[in-house]
């Protein structure tokens, strides 16, 4: 079984009517990617420290991305407010950011703005994640 991208796993869970069928979907798709978005879209006590909106970036090619949000997700510690990324120059922080956006599959880029603007994600609520991953969100 192959692993999915965050966009894929986030289109199931929104397709997906049944509670049990989230939950199932969820457990089945267990990876610190995904935890990550759950995290800093829900997550009230994690502040982004990058600007609102969308930054100018050009999306990948979908068949032939360089790398995946699963191999690149651990460079969010540089985005959190009071992380490392705190003492880096704003451009420097959002340079890495679109770097990041560039690198990855466009859908899964799209979810990492969602993110950090903590739209809401569509067929999934705080309530559900807590379920799923009791320690995972703070407030």
């Amino acid at each position: 079984m192959s692993v999915l991208m965050v966009y894929e796993v986030l289109e199931k869970l929104k397709n997906t009517k049944s509670k049990k069928e989230k939950i199932g979907i969820l457990k089945a798709n267990i990876n610190w990617a995904i935890q990550d978005i759950f995290k800093g879209s829900l997550d009230d006590t994690l502040v982004w420290n990058l600007p609102p909106g969308a930054p100018p970036y050009t999306a990948s090619d979908p068949h032939n991305t360089p790398s995946s949000f699963l191999r690149r997700n651990v460079q969010l510690k540089y985005f959190v407010k009071g992380g490392v990324g705190d003492n880096m120059p704003s451009w420097k922080r959002e340079s890495i950011f679109i770097q990041l956006l560039e690198a990855i599959h466009p859908e899964d880029a799209k979810c990492v703005i969602d993110m950090i603007n903590k739209k809401p994600i569509p067929g999934v609520t705080k309530a559900l994640i807590k379920e799923v991953y009791p320690n995972l969100i703070v407030k």
